[in-house]
């Protein structure tokens, strides 16, 4: 018998075997989360994106929460305890569905639930974890304003000791889940240094209202935060970080999340542009039959397996407890960008049909201008990896 006979077949929907790098564990994972999409999601989401909203948000939190998917990644409280490769499974399962519900996932556990996990008190994780772990609770996460996105540093949200309580001014802008959030984590400047505060969002003097007018992430709740003379007691404040490092820590494993979930969107498009192209027929025969079309759907499969490939390794160096966030970096700045470019060149492939919603296509792409934009521009990515590759910063 040759060796060639004993090989398995090919399969298009896997042409790397990725899935033979999978447990059986994160294969049920994925089958999980791509059932619940498929059934809470997927019927419904163009719909919610035409009308610019995501109705049922505290519902589905509470579905995802059952489901294991908040706070995956983190252990106790909770918390499924999941493996950093079956979050990322999770990720690209739903943001195939939506980026807006992969942001909901990430802002809920990688950001609001991380930070409280990490650098919080003991009292703090068992006020929130547990309630946000179920999505009884939801969390966003304060950091970017109005003008100042890519440069927190310089933030002007800023918090003052009076007497035993602390008070919160300032403005925060983008913040996913802002106006149905039961908790803000909000970043601001005290007399020690950038600090993190657990702020119940019923808090005198905070408001969230939602931004409107989106043509991106409109499946998505998007605030404003305005904490205008919040007071809050001593204990609101994360006691264990102090500076930048807090924040920026969250970000990175947000970051990885998406490293995941920009494959997920491109997978989707790319599907639907395989479907497509089998069944549109022009001057006699199925499109997919002409060279050209081929070209495309050969070099969008690779971009898009290698993305994953790259995205799985990631995965298990953050298993191993080796991940960087210069790695991480790497992984949003080309995933996110290939994604893009996939999203493109489907809907060259479905032609006038690619901009109906129809079709999953514009809808993607319009999102992830916003997921290449937000946790890291191409810019601040690529100057990271900059650095890192010379030892010269460019920042300054």
């Amino acid at each position: 018998m040759s060796a060639s006979s004993k090989l398995p077949p090919f399969d298009p929907a896997d042409p790397l075997g990725i899935d033979d790098l999978l447990e059986p564990e994160d294969l049920a994972v994925r089958d999980t989360v791509r059932a619940w999409a498929a059934d809470r999601v997927l019927p419904y989401v163009a719909e919610w994106y035409e009308k610019g909203e995501l109705p049922g948000i505290r519902e589905l939190a509470k579905e995802l929460g059952g489901i294991g998917a908040l706070g995956m990644s983190l252990s106790g409280y909770g918390c499924a305890g999941a493996s950093a490769v079956q979050y990322g499974l999770a990720c690209l399962e739903l943001e195939a569905a939506d980026s807006g519900i992969r942001s909901l996932v990430s802002v809920q556990g990688s950001l609001a639930m991380y930070a409280i996990h990490r650098f919080g008190s003991e009292e703090q994780k068992q006020q929130w974890l547990p309630r946000m772990a179920a999505g009884e609770a939801i969390g966003c996460f304060g950091l970017t304003e109005p003008d100042h996105g890519s440069d927190p540093a310089s933030m002007r949200t800023h918090a003052k000791r009076d007497g035993g309580d602390w008070v919160l001014n300032g403005r925060k802008m983008w913040i996913t889940n802002g106006s149905v959030a039961a908790v803000a984590v909000v970043w601001a400047r005290t007399e020690d240094g950038i600090r993190g505060f657990v702020v119940p969002t019923d808090s005198a003097g905070f408001s969230a209202p939602e931004i409107k007018h989106k043509w991106s992430l409109r499946a998505s709740v998007t605030s404003e935060l305005v904490l205008d003379d919040v007071r809050l007691p001593a204990d609101a404040v994360l006691p264990e970080v102090v500076g930048l490092k807090g924040p920026l820590s969250c970000l990175s494993h947000a970051r990885y999340g998406i490293v995941w979930g920009a494959m997920g969107a491109a997978r989707s498009c790319f599907e639907a542009a395989v479907d497509y192209a089998k069944s549109r027929e022009q001057f006699g025969r199925p499109i997919g039959g002409f060279q050209l079309t081929q070209a495309k759907l050969a070099d969008m499969a690779v971009e898009l397996h290698k993305g994953i490939l790259l995205a799985h390794h990631l995965g298990r160096r953050m298993d191993a407890g080796r991940l960087r966030p210069e790695q991480v970096s790497f992984g949003k700045l080309n995933n996110v960008r290939e994604a893009i470019e996939i999203c493109r060149t489907s809907r060259t492939i479905l032609g006038a049909n690619g901009i109906s919603l129809e079709y999953p296509v514009m809808r993607h792409a319009t999102n992830l201008e916003s997921v290449l934009t937000y946790e890291g521009t191409v810019e601040m990515h690529q100057l990271v990896l900059g650095k890192a590759l010379t030892g010269l910063d460019a920042f300054r």
